[in-house]
């Protein structure tokens, strides 16, 4: 794969990953601001709102038959959390050039209508549809109100609002429904302009794309034409960013009608040596990251107190989020012995074994970067973010380095921050 990058205005970058792995070429555009308690609402319903038209295809129906005619082409957007960072993403996929029955410029046709939806929305009387906004209201708060119905996540979510309780990554994505009241198509149309003067743009194409047309249509857009030069307002996120410090264990316990109780405990890594979050990689790995991980063999198979028992590393927020599906009544007993993991991961007590395994873990969902276009787009977009470019193959380079003694140095940097149960 062929990786470039330009500078189309200040703040508004062209990433062009060529790969003739796949047959389909997959457009992307992200608008990146920082996370705002009073603009988080806002920003999720305007993403939901710009799919609906433009002024160009004034409905979903006009999109859709455009998208038809194009061989199929599709189209999804949505909104993210990005370390402290808010993302509005549109995806569009269509058929490389390549691959059509008879010769057509789908790349520019493509890159004119997810520009149109995202920078040339359908207006009236200078700002959005009212319809288009009050339909939007409704399924986003049906969304807000939702996110009870999956336990597993909504433990996790709370013990993250619990974690970064008044800083941004605290805030759920989709917002507040009581926010969601007040928002008029006039203060969401102003949100709107906020946004696209102030946000990072980021534009990704992925596939058999050939780069200078690509540049050239994409610098001949009307929409790009239109957007000022920006200093784009967003979070730099690397192990730089998070400086962590000694605080009290904060332990939440809720109740809700559960079948199973839902243990989360979030974990601070108090490092920010540049490269260690190739090191917390493989200490996430070797407490929680597969069948051979000390919580799965310790918690679950050996003493049968969990269903489930796992760790992930959050990059962006430099912490570590463990996670349990337990008997309500084994609760004690299985946070004591998660304790004794993390204790044991202070002491050196893992195996060279553990080790060679965590990095073949982590290693094969490395190689699986280059299987999804999605997936590969999003890991460019996070060494944007990092403001740290490192190939993919680097990277498997820096997880087989890792040593032992890395690892435990890593684990007496790490402290429990918040432990979440969610019980009947």
């Amino acid at each position: 794969m062929n990786y470039q990058k330009e500078e189309i205005k200040q703040g508004i970058t062209l990433h062009n990953l060529h790969t003739e792995n796949f047959k389909t070429n997959l457009y992307a555009v992200f608008l990146t601001i920082p996370l705002q308690r009073e603009t988080t609402t806002l920003n999720a319903l305007i993403g939901a709102v710009l799919r609906r038209g433009t002024q160009n295809l004034q409905t979903q129906e006009q999109i859709s038959k455009q998208l038809e005619g194009m061989y199929g082409a599709s189209f999804n957007c949505g909104i993210e959390k990005t370390g402290d960072n808010h993302v509005l993403k549109f995806y569009l996929e269509t058929l490389s050039d390549e691959f059509l029955p008879e010769p057509e410029n789908l790349t520019e046709k493509c890159i004119s209508i997810i520009l149109d939806i995202a920078f040339n929305p359908l207006t009236v009387n200078g700002t959005f549809k009212p319809e288009y906004v009050e339909g939007e209201k409704k399924n986003l708060k049906q969304i807000i109100e939702s996110k009870i119905d999956n336990k597993a996540k909504y433990a996790y979510d709370r013990c993250i609002e619990e974690m970064f309780k008044n800083k941004p990554y605290g805030l759920y994505k989709f917002g507040y429904v009581e926010d969601l009241e007040k928002i008029t198509p006039e203060t969401l149309y102003k949100q709107y302009q906020q946004l696209i003067a102030n946000c990072k743009i980021d534009i990704f194409c992925s596939g058999r794309i050939n780069s200078k047309e690509l540049s050239e249509q994409i610098k001949q857009n009307s929409n790009i034409k239109k957007l000022q030069e920006r200093k784009p307002q967003y979070i730099v996120n690397n192990e730089k960013t998070e400086q962590k410090e000694d605080i009290e264990v904060n332990t939440v316990e809720e109740s809700m009608q559960v079948t199973q109780g839902k243990l989360v405990i979030g974990l601070d890594i108090k490092d920010t040596q540049e490269n260690s979050r190739y090191v917390a990689s493989v200490y996430s790995a070797i407490l929680g990251g597969g069948a051979n991980s000390k919580l799965f063999q310790n918690v679950r198979e050996k003493q049968s107190l969990a269903y489930t028992a796992g760790s992930s590393y959050l990059k962006p927020k430099s912490s570590i989020f463990i996670r349990c599906g337990i008997e309500i009544q084994n609760y004690k007993k299985a946070l004591d012995t998660i304790k004794e993991q993390l204790e044991d991961m202070k002491n050196g007590k893992f195996s060279e074994e553990d080790l060679e395994n965590a990095k073949k873990l982590i290693i094969a969902s490395i190689d699986s970067i280059t299987e999804e276009q999605d997936t590969e787009i999003t890991y460019y977009y996070g060494q944007e973010l990092s403001d740290r470019f490192v190939t993919v193959e680097d990277y498997k380079k820096y997880i087989s380095e890792v040593t032992s003694k890395q690892v435990t140095e890593l684990a007496n940097k790490i402290q429990i921050n918040t432990i979440y149960f969610l019980k009947d």
